[in-house]
């Protein structure tokens, strides 16, 4: 038989309310040491009861040490990752500044605007920009190119079928005729064909 839903409010009775507290107690701190156990977690567990009796469990080490190491954790003002994201990001921003700057740098030195002299490594860095642009417009033009090809060849296929179906029309229209009645001065049916090709 399933049990009904229990309603989340205070136990009046307070026999019910301390047996409820000992069964509950005992299940939540059984599930905290099978999911230290399961997952490999150091798990803390602190209950106060209506009494103010204390109950606790620390999976791994002390409760003092859990303790200690929740003060350190939050006496921090942020987490090392939260630290290092921003450090990451600003390198990331500072490299990207360098980068434009030497980019707008080069397109001034190509185009006569400006006194300035590039150093070998800007040379360099430009020279790779420019191998990477031209690689780009050069695959760009290959794919444009094969579409037109594709394009061609579509017509190509179309031009070939409407041949073939006008072909076998005249070649229809040859083996219908009668040709003793034809009149001499007539041009040629296949003569008709290669002037329409």
């Amino acid at each position: 038989m399933a049990r009904g839903r229990v309603q989340m409010k205070r136990i009046d009775n307070p026999v019910h309310r301390q047996v409820t507290f000992c069964k509950r107690r005992a299940g939540l701190l059984k599930k905290a040491k099978e999911l230290s156990v399961l997952c490999d977690a150091e798990i803390g567990v602190v209950i106060f009861s209506a009494h103010g009796k204390l109950y606790e469990l620390a999976t791994k080490g002390t409760m003092q040490g859990l303790i200690e190491r929740y003060t350190n954790y939050n006496g921090r003002t942020q987490p090392v990752e939260a630290v290092a994201e921003p450090m990451e990001a600003k390198k990331e921003i500072d490299m990207l500044k360098q980068e434009i700057e030497i980019l707008q740098k080069g397109l001034r030195y190509m185009f006569g605007g400006g006194s300035e002299i590039m150093t070998l490594d800007e040379l360099f860095v430009l020279e790779k920009h420019l191998e990477i642009w031209i690689y780009h417009i050069r695959s760009t033009k290959m794919d444009i190119m094969f579409q037109e090809i594709q394009m061609l060849r579509n017509k190509e296929g179309i031009l070939n079928a409407a041949n073939k179906y006008l072909q076998d029309k005249i070649e229809e229209n040859i083996s219908n005729t009668d040709f003793t009645t034809i009149n001499t001065n007539m041009p040629h049916p296949l003569t008709i064909a290669n002037n329409i090709v």
